[in-house]
């Protein structure tokens, strides 16, 4: 099978698989193109709640494929941060579940998503300085916001290996699951961010992304939204919540 992106929808959960196993798992030229329209339709689909990021096997992502580097540098990193940018701006829910390796440009992925779930053993490393290139601003920016700037600087100027302990410790990652478990609680995770208000997480991703032109919108969007009175409603009947509302839906 080609270097690609499968992915996969169930229990209203995106599974976006980088599937590249002959090279670790490293990102293409194509593979990085491809990212940004894919996560247009998941973002456009209103069967579609969630979103978690994975590697094929035992691998996260050990960054981007050398090989494209060679001929255009530039470009190849033009293409990194645009896929970036587009996973960071997902407007649902996004998960990086981690096994393996989560290097380079697949630390940049895993940064950009909302949460990281990792699998004991697994190793973070953000390697620029073992290839003499400049990590772009957009990704030291949120690597430092994730880890503060000690850690980032210690990333970034070393290229050296991280284990799960340290990346918990230090915010890189949000849970740590002994080997075997990861899936099974990614899967539970994934259909409880499935089952909470879009509304609530939509807005809460924009505020905590910064976003500080927003309130006004989010406020007429929860006036205009049926949300808030079935999740009271569920609250005094003692039953799950049926929320309606869906960034999916142009507004």
């Amino acid at each position: 099978m080609e270097p690609q992106l499968l992915h996969s929808v169930t229990d209203s959960v995106a599974t976006v698989v980088v599937h590249h196993p002959a090279k670790r798992n490293a990102m293409t030229a194509a593979m990085w193109r491809s990212l940004p329209p894919l996560l247009d339709a998941l973002a456009a689909d209103p069967g579609v709640r969630a979103l978690v990021l994975t590697g094929e096997g035992g691998t996260f992502c050990a960054g981007a494929d050398i090989s494209t580097l060679q001929d255009s540098p530039e470009e190849a990193q033009r293409l990194a941060v645009a896929a970036e940018e587009a996973l960071a701006a997902f407007p649902k829910p996004a998960l990086a579940a981690v096994r393996g390796h989560c290097v380079g440009g697949g630390a940049q992925l895993a940064a950009a998503c909302d949460l990281r779930f990792a699998e004991a053993g697994a190793l973070f490393g953000v390697t620029p300085a073992k290839l003499g290139i400049v990590y772009p601003a957009s990704a030291t920016r949120r690597l430092m916001s994730l880890v503060g700037p000690a850690t980032a600087k210690y990333l970034l100027f070393s290229g050296e290996l991280i284990d799960t302990d340290r990346a918990l410790r230090t915010g890189l990652v949000d849970e740590v699951l002994p080997e075997g478990e990861l899936d099974k609680r990614v899967a539970e995770f994934g259909r409880l961010l499935a089952s909470r208000s879009q509304l609530t997480q939509a807005a809460a991703k924009e505020f905590a992304n910064g976003r500080t032109d927003r309130d006004g919108h989010w406020a007429q969007q929860a006036d205009g939204s049926s949300d808030t009175a079935e999740g009271v409603a569920a609250f005094l009947e003692r039953r799950p919540p049926r929320f309606t509302f869906s960034v999916s839906t142009p507004r």
